[in-house]
């Protein structure tokens, strides 16, 4: 047996094979796949292009061929945040077997493009279905290519004042009239649409559509209707609408309809988001699986269905308990849900042909996958990875699940221990902590494997991700801790739960550090102004005036801070209460402010006025400014340079010397150690 010999260096000064360069060199951003007779395709964002995100298809035989790249990206800036942005379908029987067509949304014009893929998946030019006007954007594709037509979720710009969000009825031909006038409207008057789909025929020849709606100030999450009509396809003639499910207090997501012509969808009315069957789209929806899980993420995006029938009676589907996500098929006869066996903790929306799924997966010890899974005989195969890194499996530190008592319950978060195979940290010593507080703020983090998180423990940080009250996966309650709150609870959650930690002996009460980006860094300016817990902070982006972010943001989130804070301006005394930099002075700490100077949500001065507040009570303050970079950095020397700049700025702080050769950040009023 070869002994190991353990090093002893203090925390955060450990050798670590996990660089900067590592992580932004050797990313590929995975999309959820879609599996189409023996094929496969997914989306891309591979390195070197930019950002831009190709569609990738793979044969039986394993061969990986490029549907769409170039000079085309495959996303949607519909909500801005997009979703369901390219769809496919079998061509129409006078096509050969085999043969499909694929509609996608192009990033730079906002037009929709066609696609043809031949019976052996070799795939044409991109062809412009959509009239060149970029006021138009689409996303929540649905393509039928045997009816020659697709369905859409459409943002109309084109006119002064918020934009104007409807269904539309296109043909998958250019010259078809529906699709020159960029589409025939077949739902308008509400403020929001997401996810139309159609039904097959039913005993009478008709078929319905469904769809899912909603108003101001309600975001996805807190009030929906799910609505169904009878839809001619050939000619866009639609009958009077039934609501199915939904209200002031159910959020309703994610119609889908069975081979037989029923209706699934997805509804919280019990606090849990369950699956639920409406029989032929227009009868009170009956639960099928009733249990205390989650059977959908929080629809931030457009379509990523969490289900995909296996037949006529059976459902593969996803679901999140205690924290983490789950595969299963369930008996719609029966109701009863069998566990798919797989170490994944992260499951995305799932697509089934014939006996296979096609799914993307996160784990907790590796990087991202796209995989199929063989129902039958229960066998994976992996089809393309995020990253081709591996690291030793004693470099790797697994996701621990704690919580503790705040004011609100039982909070809930994930802590990732300091870990290396060579080296330990001094017995008289406890780690540094960074306390993670997720964007969103309705979002959660799950215990997925990420090269930017081993940056940290590999070097002898612990990290507590924390999800705070406000987060997902817990139920609706959990998740409505946070209305009228934020800025509140989840500032106490974060703060008790680094305090809880040191109270463990897991991290080291003098070094104490919070991190968050967007919805996070408010959160962690608020935490560095409104209590003394924390010794450093480090704000990537953060939003420090709930005011401007009132007034000044995309019609999606445009009144999200409603439900969030108060109604704006009735209780803008509220808003003034809560923003970070109306209390700039009350700031004791360090801060490292990270910032990109093309920020359109979070103004640039917003950085700069927190670091001129800290600079005059003599705080130890840094900013950095980046050129180029919009609401998050997405240049890889950018991206290196924010985490170098951490790296070097918690060691200054907290009195270690980085193993990296990082360059130094200059930070004003730090005391000489």
């Amino acid at each position: 047996m070869v002994e190991t010999t353990t090093r002893t260096l203090p925390y955060g000064s450990w050798p670590s094979p996990v660089t900067a360069e590592l992580i932004t060199a050797s990313s590929t951003g995975l999309g959820d796949p879609v599996a189409l007779g023996d094929a496969t395709l997914w989306t891309a964002a591979l390195p070197g292009r930019a950002g831009r995100v190709s569609l990738l298809r793979r044969a039986a035989d394993g061969t990986v061929e490029e549907v769409v790249g170039g000079d085309f990206s495959v996303r949607s800036r519909v909500h801005e945040y997009g979703g369901g942005e390219w769809a496919v379908s079998p061509a129409g029987p006078e096509a050969p077997p085999g043969a499909a067509v694929v509609v996608f949304a192009h990033f730079d014009d906002n037009r929709l493009y066609r696609v043809d893929l031949d019976a052996d998946g070799h795939a044409a030019a991109p062809v412009a279905l959509t009239p060149a006007d970029p006021g138009l954007r689409y996303a929540a594709l649905e393509v039928h290519g045997g009816l020659g037509v697709l369905l859409a979720v459409r943002e109309d710009h084109r006119e002064p004042g918020e934009a104007v969000t409807t269904v539309v009825l296109l043909g998958l031909d250019p010259d078809d009239a529906r699709t020159r006038e960029g589409g025939r409207v077949l739902c308008s008057g509400a403020d929001f649409y997401a996810d139309p789909t159609l039904g097959p025929l039913d005993a009478d020849g008709a078929r319905r559509l469904a769809w899912v709606e909603w108003d101001h100030p309600a975001m996805p999450w807190d009030a929906t209707r799910v609505q169904t009509a009878v839809l001619d396809p050939a000619t866009g003639e639609r009958g009077p609408a039934t609501q199915v499910a939904g209200g002031p207090a159910e959020s309703a997501v994610h119609p889908g309809w069975t081979p037989t012509g029923d209706l699934l969808l997805v509804s919280d009315r019990t606090d849990w988001w369950n699956l639920y069957r409406s029989a032929g789209g227009t009868a009170e929806p009956e639960p099928l699986c009733p249990r205390e899980a989650e059977f959908c993420p929080p629809p931030w995006t457009l379509g990523g269905r969490p289900y995909a029938f296996a037949g006529e009676d059976r459902l593969v589907c996803r679901w999140t308990s205690d924290g983490t996500d789950r595969l299963g098929v369930l008996d719609l006869g029966s109701g009863e849900l069998t566990t798919l066996e797989t170490d994944a903790v992260d499951v995305g929306a799932p697509s089934v042909s014939g006996p296979v799924v096609a799914l993307a997966l996160g784990f907790a010890d590796r990087p991202r996958e796209v995989a199929l899974l063989d129902l039958a005989g229960g066998d994976w195969t992996t089809l393309a990875r995020s990253s081709d890194t591996d690291l030793p499996t004693g470099l790797v530190s697994v996701a621990e699940p704690v919580s503790w008592d705040g004011a609100a319950g039982t909070v809930h978060a994930w802590y990732y221990p300091p870990t290396h195979p060579e080296v330990s940290g001094p017995d008289d010593e406890r780690p540094p902590l960074i306390t993670v507080s997720h964007g969103g703020p309705t979002s959660a983090s799950l215990p997925t494997f990420s090269l930017a998180l081993q940056y940290w423990t590999s070097r002898g940080f612990a990290v507590l991700d924390v999800n705070y009250g406000g987060s997902t996966g817990y139920g609706r309650p959990y998740r409505d801790r946070l209305q009228g709150a934020w800025g509140l609870v989840d500032v106490a959650d974060c703060a008790d739960g680094a305090t809880a930690m040191a109270d463990q002996g897991r991290a080291d009460r003098e070094r104490l550090a919070i991190r968050g980006g967007s919805a996070g860094g408010y959160t962690t300016l608020r935490a560095l102004t409104a209590t003394d817990v924390f010794t450093a902070g480090i704000s990537l982006y953060g939003i420090g005036d709930l005011e401007v972010l009132a007034r000044d943001t995309h019609k999606f989130e445009s009144r999200y801070l409603d439900g969030l804070v108060g109604p704006y301006p009735e209780r803008r005394d509220v808003y003034l209460e809560r923003s970070p930099i109306h209390h700039v002075d009350e700031l004791s700490s360090a801060i490292l402010l990270l910032q990109g100077l093309e920020d359109a949500v979070v103004p640039p001065n917003q950085a700069e006025l927190f670091a001129a507040a800290a600079r005059d009570k003599g705080l130890p303050v840094a900013l950095i400014l980046f050129e180029g970079e919009g609401h998050g950095f997405r240049r890889p020397e950018n991206v290196r340079a924010s985490l170098e700049a951490q790296l070097s700025f918690l060691g200054q702080v907290f009195g270690f010397v980085p193993a990296d050769p990082v360059e130094q950040v200059e930070i004003e009023n730090l005391p000489a150690r």
